[in-house]
């Protein structure tokens, strides 16, 4: 592979990060750092979206202005991600001039390519998505995620030719240049063009607080598609080193929610620019907590920041990987969090790493010869580039209880007694293990990978201090 872009959603900063837009942006992180220690030019991109009428009525409803209330929320996103160790290459706002000024050029871009047309347009709009619903899609009237009425509006706009591209879409997909996974998701958008598209508005009429037409000042660009021209706009689109470096965009992260945007709509309006399309798109599942969707008219959001501050961050990025296969559906709890810290945390990875630590200083002092292998495309290495990450930690933590059953059985600290050198060949190799089990978790528990490589490869390894001390 010669270079690896990656992208999140870039998140709306109407309310704050909670673990529903944590948990893709740790995922991201993962794959970012596992090909940065491949080797691979690596570049990965968050952002927030910052445009549209939710996000005006969000501001004015906190009395603050709408430039500072978009402001102070980005800054929230941020900090969340500095504090699970989430390390991306650039953090894209939509209302930043780099970005605007790209939207216009792609815009205009796609004007002169006969697709874009004037027209009336009726439909339910509802504020929440930003995005025009059907009546099929409502539930007893109301949007089904936001339990809201859309707002029924009629306004002329401009159109973008979105039925001419049906056949295109489709020969991609199924030959697998345009990858979409899981192939639930890649059905489910075959299934969905097999349907007949329809063309798509690209303006509003009535939306003040988003970017101006560049044709049609009495019109702002319909912020979905402002949002989703980001992964090219951080690159530096139409002439960024960046872009021409990184673009096309490897992977899309995104929502199961937003895939007929970005599997649908965004390639073909790339398709229209001419400009390069994605080479695939994965669609996460999403968290319920204990049992119940999240929610903020329920009070059930729970905030990242919070975790990572009473847990530890790589104790935070290990269960959000650990506890649901990616792509899949899956409840969070403290429970289950807790669980997992005291049983696989604690009394797994940590009591290895006191053991082999303490067994070493008290009785080698501190002195081992460290035999450190050669980076390998092991088995985690495949799991992990195929975003099987519940499976790669998986097999890392047998390592690590074959590791712990080895000292119970053999009881090296008997050996110590009898033998010192077989004892000291026997650590060696523990140490060695336990080297290589840091470097496969590097991607996935930063923190906890570099403290484990620093003792182990210290002068003198002295006995450490628990690497997940006990809840209270």
């Amino acid at each position: 592979m010669d270079k690896f872009y990656i992208t999140t959603p870039i998140y709306y900063v109407n309310d704050k990060p909670h673990v529903g837009s944590a948990y893709p942006t740790i995922a991201a992180d993962v794959l970012a750092r596992f090909y940065r220690y491949a080797g691979v030019p690596t570049h990965f991109l968050v952002g927030t979206a910052e445009h549209g009428t939710k996000i005006l009525q969000s501001a004015q409803k906190a009395k603050k202005d709408v430039k500072d209330f978009v402001s102070e929320n980005s800054a929230k996103f941020s900090f969340a991600w500095d504090t699970l160790s989430v390390a991306p290459d650039d953090f894209i706002r939509t209302t930043e001039p780099r970005h605007e000024q790209a939207v216009i050029k792609f815009f205009e871009k796609l004007k002169a390519s006969g697709k874009i047309y004037e027209g009336e347009y009726e439909g339910l709009y509802c504020v929440g998505h930003e995005a025009f619903l059907k009546p099929e899609d409502l539930v007893d009237g109301k949007c089904p995620d936001h339990g809201t009425k859309p707002e029924l509006t009629a306004e002329k706009n401009w159109f973008f030719k979105l039925s001419d591209y049906s056949r295109i879409l489709k020969n991609k997909i199924e030959s697998g240049e345009f990858v979409i996974a899981p192939e639930s998701r890649r059905n489910e958008i075959l299934s969905f063009i097999e349907q007949g598209l329809e063309d798509i508005t690209i303006s509003r009429q009535h939306v003040k607080w988003a970017i101006p037409l560049p044709w049609d000042k009495t019109q702002t660009i319909y912020v979905w598609l402002d949002e989703l021209f980001n992964y090219c706009s951080a690159l530096g689109y139409p002439d960024g080193e960046d872009y021409k470096k990184f673009w096309p965009a490897d992977l899309h992260i995104v929502g199961k929610d937003i895939i007929k945007f970005h599997c649908i709509i965004w390639p073909a309006l790339l398709e229209a620019a001419g400009i390069p399309w994605p080479r695939k798109v994965f669609a996460h599942g999403f968290f319920t907590i204990d049992g119940q969707k999240i929610s903020k008219s329920l009070g059930n959001t729970i905030d990242p920041v919070e975790l990572a501050v009473k847990y530890g961050q790589d104790a935070v990025r290990y269960f959000f990987l650990r506890e649901i296969p990616f792509g899949e559906d899956g409840d969070f709890s403290v429970k289950k969090l807790e669980a997992r810290y005291e049983g696989e945390l604690a009394n797994g990875l940590g009591n290895l790493f006191s053991r082999v630590t303490t067994l070493v200083a008290q009785n080698l002092d501190g002195q081992i010869d460290l035999k450190e292998s050669p980076r390998e495309f092991d088995e985690v290495s495949k799991m992990t580039e195929q975003l099987r990450f519940h499976d790669a930690l998986a097999r890392i933590w047998e390592e690590v209880a074959w590791a712990n059953k080895y000292i119970d059985e053999t009881k090296p600290w008997e050996t110590a007694k009898k033998d010192k050198e077989l004892f000291a060949k026997v650590m060696s190799e523990l140490v060695g293990l336990l080297y290589e089990i840091s470097k496969k978790l590097a991607p996935f528990m930063p923190e906890t990978a570099e403290k484990i490589r620093t003792a182990l490869s210290a002068d003198k390894i002295e006995k450490a201090e628990p690497l997940f001390p006990r809840l209270k």
